[in-house]
Order: structure tokens, then C-alpha cells, then sequence
């Protein structure tokens, strides 16, 4: 027995076929463009999520047909989270591009909140923040910015979702509109605790409460997520049996199902997330709350989050903006070519600092640049700036001090010179797993789970499987020196763009 899983990543979608034994026995990949229309917005076509979700499962049942594997059970779906779209509940098209969770353009509109004094209760009922990073004022900005496209909305024939919701929408031809409790509780419009959508908060943004998906359980048999139409998903009739965001999805992946475990996804961002059980554990250190999942039976998992909004978007820009990488994979071997960053240092801000700093006005920062620097000092400088913004979060988490290892994966997690910098800079162990991909592999275990591929957690735990355990080897004093430089780094980037 194997699942499909689909991962809708921010620059692109992974399929996957996951065997019975948690192994990867086919993989397909497509890219989708990034669409940048003023500074510091970030949007995307749902078009072209669409298209590349297609491409990258075609590409994938394709590899796998060559396997002669077992049929596919069940279809998993994980995401970018935040993310909000809206689309036409006949037709399934978009009137405008999707709201990215990077992109910054609310910013005004969560100080106008802040000031009319809403924070505390937002935070109360969400565990979330007034940010741009979420997607209720990104809801609120399409309202007082596109009032026709908007009247649409408060009249019904438009459907707001993340883009588990317009994925399953576009599997299903219309006929689910669905979300789970993971990425639901990202949007500011749902109540935490109460593990619904809150009248309260919807009236506050303005959103129709209609116009939500309905909040399902993380897995299930099928029954409550709808089966992909053959007609518009490649001949596929499968049973959507498990929906949760990514970093959710990751912790997941790696059997993270116990109080205190902890997990770090190294992506387009870095998210840092502690399992604590049946319990909502809010932070003062600028961390947020969120649901880790839902069984079944109506069981809430909670966790606390750390989100980092530019890592691997940081190796992006340098791939396509200053143009001095050809792919992320070259920036190990360019980072070696130097010993040390030189006093060169990075605070990618590029789209604001998320945990623990929260200032939407930070812009990225290159200093301690002389005639002497090279790539190769920018490139490790770009490295070391993972870790360093890593080790910020982590240091504010709950379970700090019990910490003795911390799991990794993501596609950075690959790269054995960045897992260095973060076990010298952590002062712990930095252990990663065989399969990295463990955000599609989330998605796997949850669809799985809900049709009987996998029948416990035990069985999920028996799949895991240790590639690699880093070591701190340098010196705790270097590093903390090191450390240093980039909080005031950091303290400099703060209210760039305000000033």
C-alpha cells in the first residue's frame, strides 16, 4: 500500500508516493513564478499552483508506474500556510492573485488595529499576532482595496481559502470546501481554544463567516475531505484523507506526537515548533500558538511556533537577485572555499523579521563589507544567518532548557556545513533524518493513518530513520561572540522601512 502526497510549497509543489515501509518511491517537482507588483508584496497565481500541482503529480505517477508499486490508497495535502485566495465557486477561477503570508502590504492596517486596541483579545482568541504574516488583514486589504471583487464575497459566489482549500476545490470540481484546524487556526479568525471559527474575530475583519471553509478533522477515511474527480485530476480517483499546513505537517513527519518534541523545517522560511499536548502554552517571547492537528475523534493537538520568515528565500535572492549562486546546492562548497565570514554579516529581513523580533519595517542588512570580501564570504555569512536566526528562536522556547537534540529537515537540512553552524551555535546536537522531505511526508502519514496504510503513531515512529547527527565542535565562546554581532546586526535592520 502507498499514498500520494501533495506538497504546495511557496516556490513550488512536491508529489510524492510514500510506501507502507515510509520510503520515498517516486518523487515529481514544478516550480511556479513569484510575483513581486510593488515592494514588499508577494503574490501568487492560483493558475499556476494549479498547474504546477498537475505537473509535478504527473511527473510523479509517472516515475512511480515504472516501479510496478502497489496502488495508491489515499492522497495527502500540505501547504504554504497563511497564504488566502479566493475563487469562484462555479467556475473555480480566481478574479485576482493570491495574498502570500510574505507579503507585507497590511502592515498599516495591523498598527490601525493595534491602535484601536484589538491586540490583546486577537491574541487571546487566536495565539496569533497583529501581522501581515496572517491572513485576516490580508482579507481586510482586498475588502477596502477591491470592493467589487470583494461584494462577490459578502454575496456568496466566492469562496475564501488557504491553498489546502483551493486545492481541494479544484481536485474535488467544486464540490469540498474544506480546511483543517492547522491551517485554520493560522488565518486571525479562529478561535484556538474553542477549535472554531470565532463570530467574533470574523466580524472584526469583516469577513463573511460563510464564506470560510468548513474545519475538518487533520485525517480521516475520506469522508469529510472529499475523493478527487478523474475528470480533473489526472485519472485519479483517491480519497482525501489528510489535510494540515506545512510546518504542522513536518512535525508530524517526524513523529514529533509527544509533549516537548521539537522539530526545525528549514524551507522558504525556518519554523521551530513544540509539541505541548492538549494544552494552548502562550509565550511572551514572541512565540506563537497554534493547532498542531485534529484526530478523528475530535482531539486537539497544540504546539508553539517560532517563525522565521526568510532562510532559504535568503539563498533565493542570492541565486536570482545579486545572481552569485547558480543553485542552494553550490552553497556549501562556495561557503568552504573561506574560513570564516570575515566580519561580514546578513540579517535577511527581506520581508520583515517574524519571531522573535515581529517588526514588519526591518529590511535586510549586509555590514562589515571591505575590498577583501568576497561570494564566498556572503554566501557563509547568508549561512550563518539561518543559524543565528534559528538559535534567536529557540532560545525562547519553553522546553529550552530540557532541550538535548533538535531534528531537522528541509531542503537546507541537506546541506552538512549549515547543520554545523547550527549545532555549534545551538550548543546541542543537530540530528537529521534519512528522509528530509518531511512536510510531504506528513501529509503521507496523515492520509495513511486515516486509511488504514499505517494503524498507530507506534507504526509511524518505526519508520524513522537517523541519516546523520552533528555534533557541536566549535568554540562555545566563538560562537557566542558570533552570536552577538548579529543581534546588533538585527537591532540596526529594525524600522528600515519606516524611516
Amino acid at each position: 500500500m502507498s499514498v500520494l502526497a501533495i506538497d504546495a510549497g511557496t516556490t513550488g509543489v512536491t508529489a510524492l508516493v510514500v510506501s507502507q515501509e515510509g520510503t520515498i518511491a517516486a518523487k515529481g517537482y514544478q516550480e511556479f513564478a513569484q510575483h513581486f507588483p510593488h515592494p514588499g508584496w508577494v503574490e501568487h497565481s492560483p493558475e499556476e499552483i494549479w498547474q504546477a500541482t498537475l505537473e509535478a503529480t504527473r511527473a510523479c505517477l509517472k516515475a512511480y508506474e515504472q516501479t510496478g508499486g502497489p496502488d495508491l490508497r489515499a492522497l495527502g495535502i500540505t501547504n504554504q500556510r497563511e497564504t488566502v485566495l479566493l475563487w469562484d465557486r462555479e467556475t473555480l477561477g480566481s478574479p485576482r492573485r493570491a495574498i502570500v503570508w510574505q507579503d507585507r502590504r497590511t502592515a498599516d492596517i495591523c498598527t490601525r488595529l493595534r491602535e484601536a486596541g484589538h491586540e490583546d483579545r486577537v491574541a487571546e482568541l487566536t495565539g496569533l499576532r497583529l501581522d501581515p504574516y496572517f491572513s485576516g488583514t490580508k482579507l481586510v486589504w482586498i475588502a477596502e482595496n477591491e470592493p467589487n471583487t470583494w461584494a462577490l464575497v459578502d454575496d456568496g459566489r466566492y469562496a475564501i481559502g488557504t491553498v489546502d482549500s483551493y486545492l481541494v476545490a479544484r481536485m474535488t470540481r467544486g464540490t469540498w470546501h474544506v480546511t483543517d484546524v492547522s491551517n485554520a487556526s493560522r488565518t486571525l479568525l479562529f478561535d484556538l481554544e474553542r477549535g472554531e471559527w470565532s463570530d467574533e474575530l470574523c466580524d472584526l475583519f469583516g469577513v463573511p463567516r460563510d464564506a470560510l471553509p468548513e474545519v475538518v478533522p487533520s485525517w480521516g477515511d475520506g469522508s469529510t475531505m472529499g475523493t478527487t474527480d478523474p475528470r480533473t485530476f489526472l485519472g485519479l480517483e483517491l480519497p482525501i484523507a489528510g489535510i494540515a499546513g506545512d510546518q504542522q505537517s513536518a512535525l508530524f513527519g517526524q513523529t514529533c506526537f509527544d509533549v516537548g518534541d521539537s522539530k526545525c523545517t528549514y524551507g522558504t522560511g525556518s519554523f521551530i515548533l513544540t509539541n505541548t499536548g492538549s494544552e494552548v502554552v502562550r509565550s511572551d517571547a514572541g512565540l506563537l500558538s497554534t493547532a498542531a492537528w485534529k484526530s478523528p475523534d475530535g482531539e486537539l493537538t497544540y504546539a508553539v511556533e517560532g517563525a522565521i520568515f526568510v532562510t532559504g528565500a535568503a539563498v533565493q535572492w542570492l541565486r536570482d537577485g545579486l545572481q552569485i549562486v547558480g543553485s542552494a546546492a553550490e552553497t556549501e562548497a562556495i561557503a568552504s572555499t573561506v574560513p570564516d565570514s570575515q566580519g561580514v554579516v546578513f540579517v535577511p529581513a527581506l520581508t520583515g523579521l517574524g519571531a522573535p523580533h515581529w517588526d514588519p519595517h526591518a529590511r535586510g542588512l549586509i555590514v562589515g563589507i571591505t575590498r577583501g570580501t568576497t561570494r564566498g564570504h556572503v554566501v557563509r555569512a547568508t549561512l550563518e544567518a539561518i543559524a543565528f536566526e534559528v538559535r534567536d528562536v529557540v532560545e525562547t522556547l519553553p522546553s529550552r532548557a530540557a532541550l538535548t537534540s533538535l531534528t531537522v529537515d528541509g531542503g537546507a537540512s541537506a546541506n552538512d556545513l549549515l547543520c554545523r553552524m547550527q549545532a555549534d551555535q545551538l550548543g546541542v546536537p543537530v540530528e537529521r533524518p534519512q528522509i528530509v522531505e518531511t512536510t510531504a511526508l506528513g501529509a503521507a502519514f496523515l492520509a495513511g493513518l486515516g486509511t488504514g496504510v499505517w494503524t498507530s503513531f507506534d507504526d509511524l515512529r518505526e519508520t524513522w530513520r537517523l541519516d546523520q547527527r552533528f555534533e557541536p565542535t566549535g568554540s562555545r565562546k566563538d560562537a557566542d561572540a558570533a552570536y552577538a554581532r548579529w543581534t546588533d546586526a538585527v537591532e540596526r535592520s529594525k524600522g528600515w522601512a519606516g524611516l
